[in-house]
């Protein structure tokens, strides 16, 4: 009878501990939550769950393909630069999807200004409009600014593809996204390949230090917008991500606040 009466209690004790943590959240996620003095994590902070594609997604810049209803929108609204712009200014969205190549892409921007007058690429690319998507391709976190620990690329409207380099000068990375898109109006649709590279990466040979995926591969990602309404330096910059503290313009030099992808079948 005593023995019972053990076993049940240890049942119940084991039943209570597990409710007590979040559903979706990591050991560690839940320790940065719960311990004192510490700020709770925000919800943009759980993993995002994405699927393999079963089929053959053609970059078109359309999105028509089956697999894409697998995957579900995620707003670009975190403010990280400027002031909110309202939702007729400006409102971003995407969608995720992968295969051992690639991450996949569905982008949608709508804007009432479309600006890009800095025509050399190197040039103050992010005060032109511009989509910026943030890779760690390990979640290694950490800096980034000037090494290849993590990828800041921006992409301009002509399709120009910007992050600065180990010499600490912007550079171009055109071949490290396969790029499609359609415009309509005050809307344009990206529907993109992002090939994943080690920090082990060297302009020289790219290619070496290429990383194939896999399932339960862990990265580190962020996507943001650059808005610019016909002024010298963009109005709004705003991504998916809430990023604490009073300087959320942080992507660009630490990856740490950067979002969790988790691959699955």
């Amino acid at each position: 009878m005593i023995h019972r009466i053990f076993i049940a209690c240890l049942l119940c004790f084991f039943l209570l501990g597990c409710k007590s943590k979040k559903p979706g959240y990591t050991d560690e996620d839940y320790d940065t939550v719960s311990q004192p003095g510490k700020p709770q994590i925000n919800e943009t902070f759980l993993p995002q769950y994405i699927s393999k594609v079963t089929g053959e997604i053609i970059l078109d810049g359309a999105g028509t393909e089956k697999d894409w209803d697998k995957s579900v929108w995620r707003n670009m609204d975190q403010l990280m630069l400027g002031d909110m712009p309202t939702k007729e200014d400006f409102s971003g969205r995407y969608k995720l999807l992968w295969d051992e190549e690639v991450i996949y892409m569905l982008v949608e921007i709508e804007d009432d200004i479309f600006m890009d007058v800095h025509r050399d690429g190197l040039e103050k690319y992010w005060d032109d409009d511009c989509l910026e998507i943030f890779v760690d391709e390990d979640r290694s976190r950490g800096p980034h600014q000037y090494d290849y620990n993590a990828f800041a690329y921006h992409l301009s409207l002509d399709d120009k593809v910007v992050d600065m380099g180990i010499h600490q000068k912007p550079q171009y990375y055109n071949d490290h996204l396969l790029i499609s898109k359609q415009r309509d109006g005050n809307k344009i649709v990206w529907e993109l390949g992002v090939k994943l590279y080690s920090d082990k990466y060297d302009d020289d040979n790219p290619e070496a230090s290429r990383v194939k995926l896999a399932s339960r591969k862990q990265i580190g990602f962020m996507v943001a917008y650059c808005d610019n309404d016909n002024s010298t330096e963009r109005e709004h910059f705003v991504g998916d991500m809430f990023i604490p503290g009073e300087d959320k313009n942080m992507g660009w030099i630490d990856a740490g606040v950067f979002g969790q992808l988790n691959l699955k079948e």
